[in-house]
């Protein structure tokens, strides 16, 4: 995947991968590699890409954006249904799809300026009924969706990111359009995000998580696996929205908290400035655009899109903003609608009022509110203690109120200065800091460096992803101590599952065909208290290893779904009681911590 190329909309992608003959689908990995090694040159709405000395892969992106199979032409012999399309497609990041437009009117008018109706309520989404009272469900056509999405991803899943190429990428995009057609955009969202992922792991971007991937496969199954049955609240939050309303807020007084760049496997870039008001309540004003590690360095200088305000996002996180006609979504951004007006206002310290009552709210209640499903955002006051040298660099060591804290860069790319910066930090040791990280849900406390008091000015601060620390910056003779190797303290050996289920995001099933020391890892999680974790290894690799073979001993093709469904509980199970042991932690209390351990028969039912 190339950052120089537009994003395509899924169906595009889809259409192209499907035109093609299966000679050629075979052929499509290796098209796609040898196209993103050639260079890309953009011409307004254009980027044409030289296949070679006679032919030309031309993407025509109106606004940014591949919307049509005949926006990508090429000039080959086999054009149309050429290989070209197809892997310049594929090597596109991937688009998001506006929603269908609704067929009736009376729906069209359900929906206000800056909002979108909830999937779900057009025609072609209305539950089946046999009479007024019947409990909301699915439609047919949602279930058949879900299903194709089942069946696309739990194929990516059998392959692994390490096989699915872009025959199979394009099958689970064919399956995110049809779910999106069919009013299900959250399993459309979570399918494009399977996508992207598997694309990053695959051109190794260094802004590639194994994690995350396994999280975004857990989502799309899970949302898959649960819709066909969901009634009521489940079905409507397991359809998701097309688009996050925004609804009015009247005027704001907003106070700038910082900004951090945005670069994402997908292709975009840009920055996001984080503000709150005089309550405490944080707002977002972002511009994320398709981009690359350049966007993400120079959004923070151009003028924030809220009223005629020339604040840049960089400004704006060190002043203040008052809004008026403000329209502000669910997830607290603010909207850019022609009613909003906006003019430059004072700022405020974080040791000063209304931003100091942040950090006064105690870290286990933030962490609390974070796995509850709020604001992941912490704010904390700590006291550098040294470094560590992790698998993925160096990290620092805090003292959060005497809780041991680990505090990691939040973006590796060598364009950004997050570990130039904190490899700074860690010759301000000994000092007490505040600081704004992002939660790490892992046993042992951990958050991402956002941005932090400056060590020698308490009434500034630093945005680690956009400003650079100097040695000057830093208190008189500081030196920063040699990262060393920090004991931790004994953890609860679920890594023995979850090293499984990450091993077959990556590798697929066959990486787990074999049993290996699977037996030794079962007793182990069992004897320690973790009997279902014992159990949902044991039905993986079982799973994994089920292959039946005919009459003539050939082997038969594999049952994806079986495999789907074992991994999928192993998957959840781990995220849960990952998600209890960070509240532990913290000593935080949260809503999904479970009293005891549940069952694997609980988990394969849910």
């Amino acid at each position: 995947m190339t950052p120089d190329l537009p994003p395509v909309a899924p169906s595009v992608t889809a259409e192209l991968v499907e035109a093609l003959s299966p000679r050629l689908r075979k052929r499509l990995d290796a098209g796609v590699t040898k196209l993103v090694a050639r260079p890309a040159v953009r011409e307004g709405d254009t980027v044409r890409i030289a296949v070679d000395d006679e032919t030309d892969v031309v993407l025509h992106a109106p606004g940014g954006t591949v919307t049509g199979a005949d926006a990508i032409r090429c000039g080959c012999l086999l054009a149309p249904d050429c290989l070209h399309r197809a892997a310049a497609a594929s090597a596109a990041p991937v688009a998001d799809e506006a929603p269908p437009p609704s067929p009736a009117p009376a729906e069209a008018a359900e929906a206000r300026e800056g909002t979108e109706p909830v999937p779900g309520t057009g025609p072609a989404a209305r539950p089946d009924r046999t009479g007024p009272a019947e409990t909301e469900t699915a439609t047919a056509e949602q279930r058949a969706a879900a299903r194709t999405v089942r069946d696309a991803a739990a194929a990516v899943l059998e392959a692994g990111a390490d096989g699915a190429g872009a025959v199979l990428q394009a099958g689970l995009l064919h399956a995110a359009h049809t779910a999106r057609l069919a009013g299900l955009p959250r399993a459309s969202a979570a399918a494009v995000s399977v996508v992207t992922g598997v694309r990053a792991a695959r051109s190794a971007d260094p802004g590639y998580r194994l994690a995350d991937l396994a999280g975004a496969l857990a989502d799309v199954l899970g949302v898959a696996h649960r819709l066909p049955h969901a009634t009521g609240p489940d079905l409507t939050e397991l359809r998701g929205t097309a688009r996050q309303p925004y609804r009015p807020d009247g005027s704001l007084r907003l106070y700038g908290l910082f900004s951090e760049p945005v670069l994402t496997a997908t292709g975009y870039a840009g920055a996001v400035t984080w503000t709150a008001d005089a309550d405490g309540r944080l707002y977002t004003v972002s511009d994320v655009a398709p981009g690359g590690p350049a966007r993400a360095t120079g959004a923070a200088d151009r003028a924030v899109r809220i009223g005629d305000t020339a604040l840049t996002h960089r400004e704006l996180s060190r002043a203040g903003l008052a809004v008026s006609g403000a329209t502000v979504s669910p997830t607290g951004r603010l909207g850019a609608g022609a009613g909003v007006r906006a003019v430059r206002a004072s700022g405020a310290a974080w040791h000063a009022e209304p931003l100091d009552r942040l950090w006064a709210v105690p870290a286990a209640e933030q962490v609390a509110r974070a796995l509850n499903g709020g604001q992941d955002l912490l704010f904390l006051e700590v006291i550098l203690t040294g470094t560590v040298r992790e698998a993925t660099g160096d990290c620092l060591l805090a003292d959060c109120a005497g809780l041991p804290l680990r505090l990691a860069t939040a973006h590796d790319d060598p364009s950004l200065p997050h570990r130039d910066n904190l490899r700074l930090l860690a010759a301000a040791r000994g000092n007490r800091l505040r600081i704004v990280a992002r939660l790490v849900p892992e046993p042992l406390p951990r958050a991402l460096l956002l941005a932090v008091e400056h060590p020698t000015d308490p009434a500034a601060r630093v945005d680690l992803g956009l400003d650079r620390l100097r040695h000057a910056d830093l208190p008189a003779g500081a030196v920063a101590p040699p990262a060393e190797a920090v004991p931790t303290a004994d953890e609860v050996p679920l890594h023995l599952l979850r090293r499984r289920v990450h091993q077959a995001v990556s590798g697929g099933r066959r990486v787990l065909a074999f049993a290996g020391s699977v037996s030794g890892d079962a007793v182990r999680l069992r004897r320690l208290g973790l009997a279902t974790a014992g159990d949902l290894l044991d039905d993986l690799h079982a799973a994994a290893a089920d292959r039946s073979r005919d009459a003539f001993g050939r082997l038969l093709p594999a049952d994806t779904d079986h495999f789907a469904r074992a991994w999928l509980a192993a998957a959840v199970y781990t995220d849960a009681v990952e998600r209890a042991l960070c509240a532990g932690g913290w000593g935080a209390a949260t809503t999904e911590t479970p009293s005891s351990e549940p069952s694997s028969a609980t988990l394969a039912r849910g």
